[in-house]
């Protein structure tokens, strides 16, 4: 799976990361330890993520089949 162009250039802090397993594949990415909380919604194809404070929008990978968030890393996986 392909990390979409709009994660690419988030944030200096933040730490986006590809993981390959067999058959399947996860992007996760990291706002870092100051982050205690983000939320994510995700509406159509569009994830929108709020993390201490700012907005980000982008539209997910089509192969993308669960968004999820928590200690303040963001997984999408396949």
């Amino acid at each position: 799976m392909k990390v979409p162009h709009s994660l690419e250039d988030v944030d200096q802090d933040v730490v986006v990361r590809t993981f390959e397993y067999g058959d399947s594949s996860a992007i996760a990415v990291d706002f870092g330890s100051s982050v205690a909380d983000i939320s994510v919604d995700v509406v159509g194809s569009t994830a929108i993520i709020v993390a201490d404070g700012k907005q980000f929008e982008f539209e997910l990978p089509p192969e993308a089949s669960d968004v999820s968030a928590r200690n303040g890393v963001l997984t999408i996986e396949e």
